[in-house]
């Protein structure tokens, strides 16, 4: 086996070790650039991630919150996991430097919040 790939093969072992059955699906999500980082000029950021299914999430890396109903089943309701895919998409991109940036006005990161908690609610 190459140097290369074998240092990929253990990366990629410890992830899952760690994240358990999220690394792969995250992964994925990684290589299909489906990370955004949405940032306005006072500086707030958030996270959209687009999802296997095609829906898109936000997620905020800084309180450790995904709009996903894995993360609020899995992470809230059942404490089953640490993080869902989604917020280990963001994490990974933001490590590797893969993640899509966009900047938006104060008031397009308003609504896309605001519609969020609608979508909760």
């Amino acid at each position: 086996m190459p140097v290369l790939a074998c240092f990929k093969s253990k990366i990629l072992y410890k992830l899952k070790f760690i994240f358990g059955p999220s690394a792969v699906p995250a992964l994925d999500l990684v290589d299909q650039c489906s990370v955004t980082r949405l940032s306005s000029p006072s500086g707030r950021t958030v996270y959209q991630v687009l999802g296997s299914s095609g829906k898109l999430y936000t997620c905020y890396s800084s309180c450790h919150f995904c709009t996903c109903p894995a993360f609020g089943f899995s992470v809230l309701q059942k404490s089953e996991s640490l993080l869902c895919k989604h917020i280990l998409a963001v994490y990974l991109s933001q490590a590797m430097g893969a993640c899509q940036e966009l900047t938006v006005s104060e008031e397009q990161l308003t609504s896309i919040l605001l519609a969020e908690e609608e979508d909760e609610g």
